[in-house]
């Protein structure tokens, strides 16, 4: 039986690795239509920057070593043109010429290509993706020799964030342009806020809001002109807007796509016999909405390639032993700027108000370790949970220390089907280096089985407009942290002090509701204790505190409202 897998990266090497271990007997042919196999695309901005300093450490493997240790026959340079399912033909082209090529199984997982708008100058050779390993190596030689001092990125997702970085980690004046209100996207403003500041600590400077119109010739380097006028000069100019799945050839073949993305069951098979698709070519359902769309993640990806191998082994479910289906993929990503270190699994605002699903949001700000352990520093998590049963999301998470940790035992516990206050009994690990007796997700769950039950209700900043004109806004912090900055109008009587000045309150509130914050919800959840049994009527507490608020005004959600000192 020979299998032909399309495409030599993350899902195709895994298919292909996973079947000779399920198959010593099988002829397996690998083609791929660049130089490389095999290779590290996610180190590529690392090598531009000089954090990795061998390009050659990127070869993960090659073809004469998958020769020997797996007996693959792989071929670089060889470009699937055309499929026959029919006739279970692939044409290939390669320097040699056109070949067909027969297969008895055949896996596509030819990735996706990098976005580039049919606008004018985009065409210009100072233009370049982050793709390919020969897209570092000239990018590297080119910052290495000089001729680039100044970039713009044009996308400020993961790649592109990534990619801002390495220049100017080699010194490059570098400039990110995004068309969305803030950079990363995907993450809630609150979140982005505190990565646009670790980069502009940085040196890099961000525009958004607004989309690149052309790039125009200006000497030996060109401008990058925005829709506002504006004009960036650049040696280099990186495209990070998206990319698509390269699927044109299958798709003419009469393989079923969904917005350009091949469709496949659970076990990767797609609508034609004997072909199957994985990777960031493959439409994967939502987990929310279910729509299909691609998730061009490599974990994802890898996983895929190892399912498809084992539904092929298996005799696609004709045996006894049926193979794993695909999992949903929750999207889990995480990205480093700086010293700060991004991360998100699951939905997003955006994705769950589209959807329409009813949630509870709760913001966040623990230390990473044991306070009194030197080094301590804040994780700023926001943690999204239905209001119906508190069935986990999305979450986000940004700071210096330790927050890749905490997604990714949220992003466990979503694939458990875990419910918030199911967090609780997580048992993780403890050591003041490293963590505290009451870990960060430990105490989302607290927090959260304290919302469902309503021993705690919540607002949030972007209610403050309208809590200023018609609430008592209750500042529980101390008088030196008041003063430092407040909201308008705001009572200060510190959490300690409460008990022996509640007349104070229902005379400043005069029977308005009272919303009642602290620094980040802590102090003003025992206040709002105090306040609720002592009587009074409409109490909430402020979700994430005064910091949620500065990071929820740095981000754009409520840019009207002013910190009074």
């Amino acid at each position: 039986m020979r299998t032909v897998v399309v495409g030599g990266v993350a899902t195709g090497m895994s298919a292909a690795a996973r079947l000779r271990r399920l198959d010593e007997t099988a002829e397996i042919i690998v083609l791929e239509k660049g130089p490389y196999v095999s290779y590290a695309n996610c180190g590529l901005p690392y090598y531009v920057g000089g954090e990795i300093e061998d390009g050659a450490a990127l070869l993960v493997q090659t073809p004469e070593k998958l020769r020997a240790a797996l007996n693959l026959d792989v071929r670089t340079g060889h470009e699937v043109v055309g499929v026959d399912a029919e006739a279970k033909t692939v044409m290939v082209r390669s320097g040699d010429g056109e070949d067909v090529l027969h297969y008895d199984n055949l896996i596509l997982a030819p990735g996706a290509v990098a976005l580039r708008p049919d606008l004018p100058g985009f065409d210009s050779e100072q233009v370049w993706h982050m793709r390919t390993v020969p897209d570092a190596l000239e990018m590297r030689k080119r910052v290495l020799e000089g001729s680039v001092r100044q970039a713009v990125v044009l996308g400020a997702g993961f790649i592109g964030l990534e990619a801002a970085e390495a220049l100017a980690h080699q010194g490059v004046k570098t400039t990110i342009v995004e068309l969305a209100p803030h950079v990363l996207p995907p993450t809630e403003p609150e979140v982005a806020a505190r990565v646009t500041s670790e980069l502009h600590r940085l040196g890099i400077e961000t525009v958004t809001g607004v989309a690149a119109a052309s790039i125009e010739p200006s000497g030996d380097a060109v401008d990058v002109v925005l829709a506002d006028g504006r004009r960036l000069p650049a040696d280099l100019v990186v495209l990070s807007i998206g990319v698509r799945p390269a699927t044109t050839v299958f798709e003419a073949a009469g393989l079923k796509t969904e917005r350009g993305a091949l469709v496949v069951d659970r076990h990767g098979r797609t609508n034609l016999p004997g072909i199957w698709a994985g990777g960031d070519a493959v439409a994967s359902p939502d987990p929310l909405t279910g729509a299909l769309r691609p998730v061009p993640l490599a974990g994802p990806a890898n996983r895929a390639g190892r399912l498809i191998a084992d539904d092929i082994a298996r005799g696609a479910g004709t045996t006894e032993v049926q193979a794993r289906q695909f999992a949903v993929p929750l999207g889990t990503a995480v990205v480093r700027v700086g010293k700060f270190t991004a991360a998100m699994t699951g939905a997003n605002r955006r994705a769950l108000d589209a959807s329409g699903i009813d949630y509870h949001t709760v913001y966040t700000h623990p230390n990473d370790h044991a306070a009194y352990f030197p080094g301590a520093t804040q994780i700023h998590m926001v943690v999204h949970f239905s209001k119906a049963d508190g069935t986990l999301l999305g979450a986000q998470a940004v700071g210096e220390n330790g927050v890749e940790k905490r997604i990714d035992v949220l992003a466990t516990a979503m694939r458990g089907g875990l419910k918030v206050d199911d967090l609780i009994d997580l048992d993780l690990s403890y050591s003041p280096p490293y963590g505290s007796a009451k870990d960060p997700v430990n105490m989302i769950g607290y927090y959260g089985q304290n919302v469902m039950d309503g021993v705690t209700k919540l607002w949030y900043a972007s209610e403050i407009p309208e809590v200023l004109e018609n609430s008592l806004v209750l500042d529980v912090r101390s008088a030196s942290e008041f003063a430092s900055g407040h909201l308008e109008g705001a009572l200060n009587i510190p959490h300690t002090e409460l008990r022996a000045r509640l007349d104070e309150v229902r005379e400043a509130a005069g029977g308005r509701p009272v919303r009642v914050h602290c620094q980040s919800g802590v102090r003003s959840f025992l206040a709002e204790r105090i306040l609720v049994q002592e009587g009074f009527d409409d109490v909430r507490n402020l979700s994430g505190g005064m910091l949620t608020i500065r990071d929820a005004i740095a981000g754009g959600v409520i840019p009207e409202v002013e910190i009074i000192k």
